[in-house]
């Protein structure tokens, strides 16, 4: 017959995804002809758990390289862009304990799906792509089933005994060694 323990673990608790799509409008110092290449650097970001959701806070600079002045000179504009993202996530163990430990995965970091010059020719529009896994890391109860009658003395049968090579690689004059120096 099984006996049963409850054991306390750290688990994954709640998780939740958040994809987003944004824009932005670039205005660079002079009126754009065309646009060479649009890329995104430094992405820094930062979770906490308020409630039952995860506020992701980042940033990342947006670097655009334009041509100008009927594209015979270029230029890269670049702008930082601070974000907030709010993800919702569903909790398997709503009774799980000290749910406060937060972990946050990057998905997609953000990327630049198209850049385009507006209409009035003076701003570039750009189109964004972010993703994140976020979880929740709590305490939660495990039971386990104690079969007693199958482990019992097989931890007895483990040898710890030197063999031969191991025993002739010991220095026996280790100890005197360091009481000389």
């Amino acid at each position: 017959m099984a006996e049963y323990r409850e054991i306390i673990a750290k688990a994954v608790v709640a998780k939740g995804r958040k994809y987003k799509q944004t824009n932005q409008t670039i205005c660079p110092p002079h009126n754009p002809s065309s646009i060479l290449g649009c890329w995104i650097i430094n992405h820094q970001y930062d979770a906490r758990k308020i409630g039952k959701k995860i506020e992701i806070c980042g940033s990342f600079d947006i670097n655009v390289w334009y041509s100008y002045n009927d594209n015979t000179k270029t230029s890269v504009v670049t702008e930082t862009i601070d974000y907030e993202d709010t993800v919702k996530v569903n909790y398997r163990d709503p009774d799980s304990l000290g749910d406060k430990e937060v972990s946050v995965k990057v998905l997609q970091q953000p990327n630049c799906v198209e850049a385009e010059i507006s209409k009035d020719g003076n701003r570039i529009l750009v189109s964004l792509e972010r993703e994140f896994l976020a979880e929740v890391i709590g305490e939660t109860k495990v039971c386990v089933a104690i079969h007693s009658d199958k482990c019992s003395g097989e931890d007895d049968d483990w040898n710890e005994e030197l063999d031969d090579e191991e025993f002739e690689e010991i220095d026996p004059n280790f100890l005197v060694a360091h009481e000389e120096e």
